[in-house]
């Protein structure tokens, strides 16, 4: 796929990952939709940088979990030609100790939501189109700290796959599953530490990379219900 005037919808394209996906992916030339719910001053900051609705770019504010605002979203952007599910939320619990309406709201937000956004694209476009998902490297994993979260990460695996296969030749249906990349505030320094100390490299994920490995994505129309990991060979510790 070309990427020149595409146009690509990043869910939390604001902060973190998204917002180096929309740079690289305006930089290829592509048409870039910013979504965003609470990062407003970090959206509008982003807009700008990226040469504004000048350019072709533009923003998209809401709760991904109101469903009149989820229902809406992909027809009233006219046609998409990637989508890129990158919002997701990181509350990891044990099982036991997970409160069950937080887990249902945290499985919305990553499985759900971008299932509904999946099949709304789909509707949509009757060829050429592309959906990347962010996932984890802990889909590898049965992770003895994780419940909500790695599970609903491993849905979206699995609907990477299966879309990928029912819906082509039309559309193409990839993942990125990252290792450490920024580290959430509820992190430590230490165990953070800990943890890239554990993998094989020994070191970060870097944003560019996530955002290179999706451009290749996006570039090689023969790839399709393939999930890179960029872990620093972290999964390999899984096996």
């Amino acid at each position: 796929m070309k990427l020149k005037n595409k146009k690509v919808l990043v869910t939390g394209g604001a902060i973190r990952i998204g917002r180096s996906l929309c740079i690289m992916f305006a930089n290829q030339g592509a048409k870039v939709v910013i979504h965003y719910n609470s990062s407003s001053l970090e959206a509008k900051q982003l807009l700008t940088e990226l040469g504004g609705h000048e350019q072709g770019h533009q923003l998209t504010k809401g709760d991904l979990t109101s469903q009149s605002y989820l229902n809406n979203l992909i027809p009233s952007l006219g046609k998409i030609d990637i989508l890129i599910n990158n919002a997701s939320i990181f509350d990891n619990k044990p099982l036991a100790i997970e409160n069950i309406a937080f887990s249902k709201y945290q499985y919305d937000i990553n499985f759900w939501v971008p299932l509904s956004l999946m099949k709304q694209f789909k509707e949509q476009n009757s060829k050429d189109g592309l959906i990347i998902n962010i996932l984890d490297q802990r889909i590898y994993s049965t992770c003895s700290e994780s419940g909500s979260y790695l599970l609903s990460k491993k849905s979206l695996a699995d609907a990477t796959r299966l879309g990928a296969l029912q819906w082509a030749p039309e559309i193409r249906v990839n993942g990125i599953a990252p290792g450490i990349v920024i580290p959430p505030s509820t992190l430590s320094k230490s165990k953070m530490q800990k943890s890239i100390e554990s993998t094989p490299l020994k070191r970060t994920t870097q944003l560019k990379e996530i955002s290179n490995a999706c451009i290749f994505l996006a570039e090689n129309d023969s790839i399709t219900g393939e999930i890179i990991t960029i872990d620093g060979g972290r999964s390999l510790l899984n096996l």
